[in-house]
């Protein structure tokens, strides 16, 4: 495939969850590359912060991605789009099975999950022929500490999810991105001196010697959008995490 043809200029993606974190430093990325980027957020403020520091021709909604009739009246306001990224996300729910409510537990799968699924399943009609969908999950799934069984559970079922929609609406390409820890709003809830310390005690253990930037993890968001025979695939960017 020659550069040209795998250039992200003039295309027009979605982000769910692009006003911060992982899909604010991809919304960035993409725009570099000439792409055209519609961000999307709960709050009005997020979405006017992030616009702020994105080129002028970008596009910003509010929407919660909890409900479904916002979902679909999002759509009908944005009509036809290449890609579709989802990173939205709340503060992880992390603690022992026997210290979480079941109302929690079952809260946390409200926008991560349902949130998730009813996007993919409202965007399908405007999706562009050959444009894809990425999620994003975590390697907990894979690796889960003591406390993470409700965080765990949902990562696991988003990569489930991802593979059942390679297959059922291909030719669209149904991916995700698996982070490791990587410096984001998802560890929000801790103070932040205890949120360094994470960091720097997490990054000492691992290959790399560094917990994750927002930055490193847009490299993959790209990549799989640029990557036209990939589908069904779960890219592991964890800096060596699993490994160790």
């Amino acid at each position: 495939m020659s550069q040209k043809s795998n250039s992200l200029a003039g295309q027009r993606i979605l982000l769910l969850g692009g006003t911060s974190g992982l899909g604010l430093a991809t919304a960035k990325a993409a725009a570099a590359e000439g792409a055209s980027v519609v961000i999307v957020s709960s709050r009005q403020s997020s979405v006017s912060e992030a616009l702020a520091q994105l080129p002028a021709t970008s596009e910003g909604h509010v929407a919660d991605l909890t409900q479904e009739q916002q979902i679909q009246a999002l759509y009908q306001k944005v009509g036809s789009f290449d890609h579709l990224i989802f990173t939205a996300g709340e503060s992880l729910l992390i603690g022992p099975l026997m210290d979480t409510s079941i109302a929690d537990a079952k809260k946390f799968f409200e926008l991560r999950f349902w949130g998730m699924v009813t996007a993919v399943k409202y965007a399908i009609p405007h999706l562009k022929p050959k444009g894809s969908i990425t999620l994003t999950g975590g390697i907990a799934s894979l690796r889960p500490l003591p406390g993470w069984s409700i965080g765990a559970s949902v990562l696991a079922a988003v990569e489930g999810f991802m593979r059942a929609m390679a297959v059922e609406l291909a030719p669209i390409r149904v991916n995700m991105v698996t982070p490791g820890v990587v410096k984001t709003n998802l560890w929000s809830n801790m103070p932040e001196a205890d949120r360094h310390a994470f960091y720097n005690n997490v990054g000492q253990a691992m290959p790399l010697q560094r917990v994750g930037e927002a930055e490193d993890l847009a490299e993959t968001y790209l990549h799989l959008l640029r990557q036209t025979w990939a589908t069904g695939q779960s890219v592991i960017i964890d800096g060596g995490a699993v490994l160790v």
